[in-house]
């Protein structure tokens, strides 16, 4: 029989397949196939009496999935296990060596961090055993996660109506309220700036005050500025100093998971999920004409380390196409946060250049690739160069500067200068002694600025370097936050493509309980450490159980003084009585806003919406009573009336009938029909449908074809 190799992803098992030959066949487990049980004490699914013994059960979509997998491994040779290079990858290959009954001391653990036939047949020469150290560390933070979520989700649900708690998405809301306190309580200040204006024969250039009588310059208001222009009035500005040298700017880092989040959010405005989404199918695999293959290394990385295979192509790359003065050299950031466990995210090959592969990626796609190709070679790319000139210009005990760059050599910018852009700043030829003619001065009024509201990409930033959570949760941990109605994603001014989060009211409520009874534990310092412990337990150096004890003995008590002494919140009143029980109607927070509903839920689920409901032409034509305009999940409807003795409900999309298009489908033979989705767009598919869910592909049309049908199609 064939060897049985399991991944996680469907994507990849195609690609994988066709690298390793007939020999093998490769299908996926398409993620996690178990997760811990809701059953048992407090649903935590773990026995906290008996050392946090866990409790597994199969997902329940995934059952159809394992009895394949097992059927499959029964009648293979030999299972090899080849889930992500992460922790979460090892456990998933934990739990499908336990579910498959496999040997956990046979080598059968693969390991790649890039989908490539060089890379997946060189992974299956070192099969290794499964890292049981890395187990316990996944094992040990998703039974913290589970503890900590549901107790304190529970608490909050029966309390204060929010729907939940977590451990690093209550810090991360956390910080977000901190910063909303500081700008709340900043207090502006006024200071002022001075400017010399100077000119030099048609030349112009600016000098900024620097120092008054060899102190830093400080401006309070519009008097002291005053005096200084008066002090500086009738005295000469001569040239004190000129300082010239060349600098070096040096290339950044490539990229690893936070970082890659930031600079998409501020160079290309994707969200950090979406990111994640683009970067996860690079990695899987592209169909580059008729071979598939992953355009990046595994996207989930806190090292900026990078093969030497990759470098010896990339450096030879860079001398062939650039020249040898614009090799530079690998630098590795050492950060005693980062695992090391892969290399930094870059191309799989140095020759599938953005602009080879432009063809096969959507527009999306390029962006992301293009970026993570160029800051690649940017990062092992010589500096650039500019000659800097400093000018001191002293008036009578004050002392301006200015300065003045000019590039000489682009360096690394050759490739990377689209996102890094360096403007020259020209200074005209000084001396020193030289007294400056018609020189003027203009004082600038100016207020401080509170501190910046959080941005995806600054609250990815701040939660990096305080140690909170891992890069690859930040797309989630920030999805959470919006989900559940804490805070919202706003434009931080007019124009400005920068959106920040702003915590909502129930936001602010949350933390401010959370704080009240649990700020030994949601805060930053207790969050960090607790990765610090989680990394020890991965290397083997500290005990999982010890640090679950340990953590227990310290949470359990607190929540107990929780449901004492957390004031409970009461619900609001609409005044209004319920129309099916007769019990009081209050206002809820929902998924989708504000709505009412009864006080007496569950056992009673009439609800409605917050907005009255308006007046329609229609009548029902099951009752003869007026239609009325309601809001639903999926936007407005026409409903009668005399809700809730009468429940009809009309749709205010027109349905249109499917459209033959003389096409039989090659799957079951009955016609093809031409239909239009929920979302306003056009396909071809079976009429047989449910039964059959053929749908036929169109061909790839770039972006211009595609607004000209979406044009035609509304017209």
């Amino acid at each position: 029989m064939k060897n049985l190799v399991i991944v996680e992803s469907p994507s990849k098992s195609k690609t994988i397949e066709k690298y390793l030959g007939n020999d093998y066949h490769v299908v996926s487990s398409k993620g996690h196939i178990r997760d811990l049980a809701t059953t048992g004490k407090g649903g935590l699914g773990i026995d906290v009496e008996n050392d946090f013994q866990p409790n597994y059960k199969i997902s329940t979509d995934k059952k159809e999935v394992v009895k394949e997998l097992q059927k499959m491994a029964k009648n293979s040779d030999h299972v090899y296990l080849a889930s992500d290079p992460d922790r979460e990858g090892e456990a998933i290959a934990w739990h499908l060596a336990s579910v498959l009954g496999l040997d956990m001391n046979e080598d059968n653990r693969i390991v790649f961090h890039e989908i490539t036939k060089q890379a997946i047949l060189e992974a299956m020469k070192h099969p290794q055993k499964i890292d049981q150290d890395l187990v316990k560390s996944q094992e040990t933070r998703r039974m913290l996660d589970r503890i900590i979520g549901f107790r304190l989700s529970k608490l909050l649900q029966n309390k204060i109506q929010s729907k939940s708690a977590g451990r690093v998405q209550s810090v991360a809301l956390r910080l977000i309220v901190e910063r909303e306190n500081e700008i709340r309580n900043f207090k502006k200040e006024e200071y002022w700036t001075l400017d010399a204006l100077c000119r030099k024969g048609k030349e112009k250039f600016t000098a900024s005050l620097l120092k008054v009588d060899g102190k830093k310059a400080k401006i309070k208001d519009k008097d002291a500025c005053d005096a200084l222009i008066e002090r500086c009035k009738d005295h000469p500005f001569v040239v004190s100093n000129i300082e010239k040298k060349v600098k070096k700017r040096e290339p950044k880092m490539p990229f690893i998971t936070s970082t890659l989040q930031q600079e998409a959010s501020t160079k290309l405005g994707f969200g950090a999920k979406k990111t994640m989404q683009i970067a996860q199918k690079l990695y899987e695999g592209i169909d580059l004409g008729g071979r598939t293959e992953g355009l990046i290394s595994y996207m989930r990385s806190d090292s900026t380390r990078l093969s030497p295979v990759f470098l010896n192509d990339a450096f030879h790359y860079i001398e062939t196409i650039y020249g040898k003065e614009y090799k530079g050299r690998a630098r590795q950031k050492n950060d005693e946060n980062a695992q090391d466990a892969h290399e930094a995210i870059r191309p799989t090959n140095i020759m599938n250049t953005p602009e080879n592969v432009k063809q096969y990626l959507t527009n999306d796609q390029y962006k992301l690739y293009h970026l993570i190709y160029c800051r690649t070679m940017a990062s092992l790319m010589a500096p650039s160069k500019s000659d800097s000139v400093a000018v001191k210009i002293d008036c009578n005990g004050c002392q301006f500067s200015a300065n003045g760059s000019t590039m000489t050599f682009d360096g690394y910018l050759k490739v990377y200068g689209k996102y890094e852009q360096v403007k020259d700043d020209v200074l005209p030829v000084l001396e020193t002694n030289e007294e400056l003619k018609d020189v003027k001065l203009d004082g600038k009024q100016h207020f401080t600025e509170p501190p910046l509201r959080y941005s995806e990409a600054r609250l990815i930033k701040e939660l990096e370097e305080k140690g909170i959570g891992r890069p690859s949760t930040y797309a989630m941990i920030i999805d959470t936050l919006q989900a559940r109605g804490y805070a919202t994603l706003e434009k931080s001014s007019e124009g400005s493509r920068t959106k920040v989060f702003v915590p909502s009211e129930q936001g602010e409520l949350t933390d401010q309980k959370l704080q009240e009874f649990f700020s030994s534990i949601i805060n930053v310092l207790y969050t960090a450490e607790m990765e610090s412990h989680l990394d020890e337990i991965a290397n083997g150096e500290r005990n999982n159980i010890d640090e679950l004890k340990t953590f227990w003995q310290t949470f359990d008590p607190l929540v107990q003084d929780a449901y004492d002494h957390m004031e409970k919140k009461e619900l609001e009143r609409t005044g209004d009585l319920c129309p099916e029980c007769g019990s009081e109607l209050v206002y809820r927070n929902g998924r989708y806003g504000k709505f009412i509903s009864c006080i007496n839920f569950p056992k009673c689920r009439y609800t409605k919406s917050e907005e009255e409901p308006q007046e329609s032409d229609e009548i029902c034509p099951n009752c003869g009573a007026k239609m009325v305009m309601k809001k639903g999940r999926y936007g407005s409807f026409l409903a009668c009336s005399n809700y809730p003795a009468c429940k009809t409900i009309k749709s205010l999309k027109e349905r249109e009938e499917p459209k033959p298009t003389g096409e039989k489908c090659p799957e079951c033979g009955h016609d093809l029909v031409q239909r239009k989705s929920r979302y306003g767009t056009t396909f071809i598919g079976c009429s047989n449908y449910p039964k059959c869910r053929y749908i036929k592909k169109e061909p790839k049309q770039n972006k211009k074809e595609k607004q000209e049908k979406v044009k035609e199609e509304k017209a």
